[in-house]
């Protein structure tokens, strides 16, 4: 498809810079594809209220890393300015990475980061080989846990272009930009979809008969990368990993099973799911890398609703979320969205998506 099909026009106000507090207090649009298109205006504590009992839903339990590192390039006695930010862990040392300004950058050249507290020797990073598509690949003079403590310490959290562009991440974003499920150090994005959650909100799941069940896919920051080709079937997706347990797998099956459905809160959610699901709709074990891409003509087998943010213009994520509403549908959702001032992107409201028949899923 043209990826041109995907755009429309924001206005810049509608990006949320901060979320909203409390966090379950963000707006919620409601979105039902079939026959005519309804959108209902409700707040993300009405979830409960929209699913059934049995349902279970599939939170993303990956944390996200501080991968956003300043530091100085080192060339004899000149340096210059560099902000890196992680996009893969390679081995012990090693790390993939995104530089900036990177054009300039040399194989063996030193990238000397800020000190890591009652270190006596500054954090340094050799540069052992650049991309054509402009990654750069990382030796870091620490390894393993030492290298994860000094990066806790010295790094920012990766916050999106669209924010980081308009102001600078502070120590407020050490929260707020961590869902309540985060275990598993490794996302250098966060799975946004799950920021709205809070005690509260489980508390009336719970209450509900709504369970949770949680997976892991290491958001990478490929998520926020423009697509550039002009038909999606030229578009080549990052590889990002996931894992999806047998316990998790069984018990999204079993809930499948007794007439429940399975909500995916976020795309990274969707994805790993469908990644391990078989033809038939049942859920394996998984482990390991996933670049699966989905635009709309697309069967999905593991999930049957969507609670996902607002996403960027000609972005694989709104893509995804054509896939499973229609097109149409989600270009009528957002247009309502930017017209009712709903707050868009990572820190912004959410939507609720329920799948749309094969008649209108383009």
């Amino acid at each position: 498809m043209r990826v041109a099909l995907f755009d429309f026009d924001l206005p810049p106000g509608r990006i949320a810079l901060r979320p909203a507090e409390p966090r379950d207090s963000a707006r919620l649009l409601v979105v039902r594809p079939h026959g005519t298109p309804r959108f209902e205006d409700r707040m993300i504590l009405d979830l409960p209220s929209q699913l059934e009992p049995g349902d279970v839903l599939a939170v993303n339990d990956t944390r996200v890393i501080p991968a956003r590192l300043h530091g100085f390039r080192i060339r004899g006695e000149t340096s210059a300015h560099i902000e890196v930010t992680l996009i893969h862990r390679e081995g012990g040392a090693l790390w993939r990475a995104f530089a900036r300004p990177g054009k300039k950058l040399r194989q063996g050249e030193t990238i000397r980061f800020a000190p890591v507290e009652n270190e006596a020797e500054n954090l340094e990073a050799e540069i052992i080989s650049k991309s054509e598509e402009g990654e750069i690949f990382l030796r870091f003079t620490l390894a393993g846990e030492a290298l994860d403590k000094a990066i806790e310490k010295i790094g920012e959290m990766p916050l999106p272009p669209y924010i980081a562009g308009r102001r600078p991440a502070d120590g407020k974003d050490r929260q707020d930009y961590q869902t309540l499920f985060a275990q598993k150090p490794g996302a250098v994005a966060a799975p946004t979809a799950s920021l709205h959650f809070t005690p509260r909100l489980i508390a009336a799941l719970a209450e509900r008969g709504i369970s949770l069940q949680t997976v892991t896919l290491h958001v990478g920051a490929g998520t926020f990368l423009p697509v550039k080709a002009d038909d999606t079937k030229d578009h080549k997706m990052h590889a990002e990993w996931g894992e999806v347990t047998q316990a998790a797998a069984e018990a999204l099956n079993r809930a499948r099973a007794s007439g429940g459905r399975i909500i995916a809160v976020g795309t990274t959610c969707l994805r790993i799911l469908e990644s391990a699901a078989a033809p038939d709709g049942m859920i394996g074990a998984f482990s390991g890398e996933t670049s699966i891409f989905i635009t709309p003509g697309y069967t999905f087998k593991a999930v049957d609703v969507l609670l996902t943010n607002f996403h960027l213009p000609r972005s694989t994520l709104f893509m995804l979320a054509a896939a499973f509403s229609g097109l149409k549908t989600m270009r009528a959702a957002y247009a309502h969205a930017i017209r009712e001032n709903y707050r868009f992107y990572s820190y912004g409201d959410a939507c609720l998506l329920f799948p749309a028949g094969a008649e209108n899923s383009a």
